[in-house]
């Protein structure tokens, strides 16, 4: 701000004198003009402005020449002399026939005199003062601005009561704001209005009326700008009006800086373009409350305007009223925009749960529709590792290289799992290193840094950017930015490790599902299909192992969980049920002992099901443990009759001191053992219907008529066609036939 600095038109004096000049001027009824020794017309009051002919831009800069004959309007191309003037400047009275500003001829008595030298030039300022010389009219005159000056103060006195009447008690910020804006821009019979609001790093828009819509309007003013300044020293509301830029300013193209005037005080102001709002003439209102400008409010006419000391004053009072008001609301406010901002990252959260499993996390997706709700652009920061670390960003206008500190904790060249432990997002400070470096590249500097740290190999770091016109992002903002960055890389890096597992898993029951090992007199065949591709990883398992002395350990259990914890504890399970079959001990003993080994073997509450059997083919016997399992379902191969095994014990793995038992049964030549876990019997119809144990034995009857080949395919195509392939749990199945038994077997 070192150029916004304070500067007194040429002539006119300190600003106590002009102050109390200017509160002269509106009291007299008679028109006041003054002008220096070039004849450029350096203040005018109200009743001047309504008398006499002009321009748009108003009185102020005029020729004085131009307002009096002999040619109204036309300004003489000789150099200004106080003899060129139609009247004398000694301060002696002249009738003149002039032009009002309506058109019409009157007879103006004009008095002026040369007021004193202070600028050092050879003549000036001087001092005009003029009013109709018919007494009549003159006083038609007066009762006619009387009345209009009644007139207004009815329509503002209107206005004012219709804003107090509409807002009173409001507390829906966005509704208080509209009918404020709306209410004061008819009252003042203005082209519009702008609300800005205070917050912790400046002043935000929070509110134009409709006329505004298209308008383009700066969002954001940092504290210490001029118009705030002005109006916080002065303490009420400002009568402003911008000036026309002069001809060295327009060659050189559009004006950074541009020239205010004090409409009171006649002085002026040196004031960043940007930040000027889209009138010519305007009044700037500070709302106050607790000692504090908590808002300001500017009400503006697209040209020059003649702006009243009443007018001020009345939304001065109007701002009093306010500010009671806009606390209440901007509490709201702030509470309901972090609740959907809250709402909005639930949603985010949500999308990337329901893509676990993609094989593309939307990290970007997610990324890009937190940055459409806070309106703004992700920027990509490259790295590319190296012996040099080259680090690029991917600006709006092209990649560039990043040639400041981003200030983040972990450095770029980092891209390690273990390097980034937490995301980071930190705010863009204005006039920081990187604030000045993305103004030297043409970018905006209102955002923030957003590091995710190293996801899918690579370090993702962003510049979140909004446009140079918009505000910075407050707190509830840069929350939201944590929130979402903390959720797209703990999910993102859990999916990874997921992945990770399911492959560790896969590999695990890859190595428990081989072939059956081959027994003699025993023909054997297994089945596992998956709900999911995710099911793949669960906890079914199932073996055969040859023992010696014609014997056989027919497995089949189904561990609860999924993941790694489940098919390593499969694992687990599997290899010590085989090594206690190799001892010679019961279904039974082998249970009670896998009971004891699962209770401290896992971390988590697993448990698991289980149907263990030992088969000795030399006297035809089964001997069997079924442990919470599905009950096995043995078909006799001369009768075709089913029976159930079941004898039933409990779950494994779940309390100590459980009691279990061995069941047995005799074999017969043909004899089919059907083994399965309970995805098979819980298999559910499009309509919900389950498959069923009933379902299970009349599949199987049906099957077993066909023969023992392809026997477990032929009933697993039944489960796919009762479920239309949409099955919801894993299915396992093995399938025994008792070839050879009694001894029969050749050495």
């Amino acid at each position: 701000m070192a150029r916004e600095i304070v500067r007194r038109i040429d002539g006119i004096g300190a600003r106590g004198v002009n102050a109390t000049l200017a509160g002269l001027l509106a009291l007299t009824s008679d028109a006041v003009l003054a002008f220096d020794g070039t004849g450029r017309v350096l203040l005018a009051n109200e009743h001047a402005q309504r008398l006499f002919v002009h321009g748009p831009r108003g009185l102020v800069g005029t020729d004085v020449r131009a307002l009096f004959p002999p040619a109204v309007g036309v300004v003489p191309r000789r150099p200004f002399s106080p003899s060129s003037l139609p009247f004398p400047v000694d301060g002696s009275q002249q009738l003149l026939t002039c032009l009002t500003g309506d058109g019409a001829q009157t007879e103006l008595a004009v008095r002026a005199r040369e007021v004193g030298m202070t600028d050092g030039s050879a003549h000036g300022p001087y001092l005009v003062v003029a009013h109709e010389a018919d007494a009549s009219k003159a006083a038609d005159d007066e009762r006619e601005r009387l009345v209009g000056e009644l007139s207004r103060a009815n329509h503002r006195l209107a206005g004012t009561l219709d804003i107090v009447l509409g807002t009173l008690g409001t507390r829906d910020v966005t509704t208080l704001l509209e009918k404020v804006i709306e209410e004061i821009t008819q009252t003042m019979e203005a082209t519009g209005s702008l609300f800005f609001v205070a917050e912790g790093d400046g002043y935000h828009l929070r509110g134009r009326s409709s006329a505004l819509r298209q308008a383009r309007v700066s969002r954001y003013m940092p504290f210490g700008y001029m118009i705030e300044k002005l109006t916080t020293r002065a303490g009420r509301a400002l009568r402003l009006r911008v000036l026309e830029p002069g001809r060295d300013a327009l060659r050189r193209g559009r004006p950074a800086f541009r020239e205010m005037v004090d409409e009171e005080t006649r002085e002026v102001f040196e004031v960043r373009a940007e930040t000027l709002p889209p009138f010519v003439s305007f009044i700037a209102v500070p709302v106050w409350f607790g000692g504090h400008v908590i808002a300001l409010i500017e009400v503006g006419w697209e040209h020059v305007h003649p702006t009243r000391r009443e007018d001020a004053e009345l939304l001065d009072a109007v701002a009093q009223y306010l500010s009671v008001q806009l606390v209440g609301a901007f509490s709201a406010l702030r509470q309901r925009k972090g609740d959907h901002l809250d709402n909005v990252a639930s949603r985010l959260r949500a999308r990337l749960m329901e893509a676990s499993g993609a094989k593309e996390a939307p990290v970007l997706s997610c990324l890009a529709s937190a940055c459409q709700e806070l309106r703004a652009t992700p920027c990509a920061v490259r790295v590319v590792t190296g012996a040099d670390g080259n680090v690029t960003v991917a600006l709006p206008g092209g990649d560039v290289p990043l040639a400041v500190d981003l200030g983040l904790t972990t450095p770029l060249v980092a891209c390690a799992h273990g390097d980034v432990a937490e995301s980071e997002v930190l705010g863009i400070a204005t006039e920081s290193d990187l604030a000045r470096w993305l103004d030297a590249h043409g970018a905006s500097d209102r955002g923030a840094v957003l590091d995710l740290g190293c996801l899918g190999g690579r370090r993702q770091v962003f510049l979140v950017l909004r446009d140079a016109t918009a505000e910075p992002f407050d707190d509830l903002e840069l929350r939201f930015l944590r929130v979402v960055a903390h959720d797209i890389r703990e999910l993102t890096l859990g999916e990874e490790a997921r992945r990770q597992d399911q492959r560790i898993a896969q590999a695990l029951q890859t190595g428990m599902r081989n072939e059956l090992q081959s027994v003699r007199g025993l023909s054997a065949q297994g089945i596992y299909s998956s709900a999911t591709a995710t099911a793949y990883v669960g906890g079914d398992f199932y073996d055969l192992v040859r023992l010696p002395h014609e014997r056989a350990c027919v497995i089949m259990g189904d561990v609860s969980g999924k993941g790694v914890e489940a098919a390593s504890v499969s694992a687990a399970v599997r290899t010590a049920l085989g090594a206690y079959s190799w001892q010679g001990l019961s279904p039974a003993r082998m249970v009670r002992l896998l009971n004891d080994f699962l209770l401290g073997f896992s971390r988590l509450e697993t448990f698991a099901t289980l149907f263990v059997g030992i088969v000795d083919l030399r006297v035809s016997l089964l001997t069997y443990c079924s442990a919470g399992h599905p009950p096995a379902l043995l078909v006799r191969g001369d009768t075709g009759e089913i029976e159930s095994l079941d004898v039933q014990s409990g779950v494994v793995g779940a309390f100590h001191e459980m009691d279990y038992k061995n069941g047995r049964v005799r074999l017969s030549e043909g004899d089919l053992l059907l083994l399965y876990t309970d995805g098979t019997t819980e298999a559910r119809s499009p309509d919900g219907a389950f498959f069923g144990e009933e379902g299970l034995r009349d599949a199987v009857m049906t099957q077993a008529t066909r023969g023992y080949e392809g026997f477990l395919d032929r009933l697993l195509a039944t489960l796919d066609a009762f479920t239309d392939r949409q099955l919801e749990d894993d299915v396992a199945m093995v399938l025994l036939r008792f070839d050879s038994l009694g001894g029969g077997l050749a050495p």
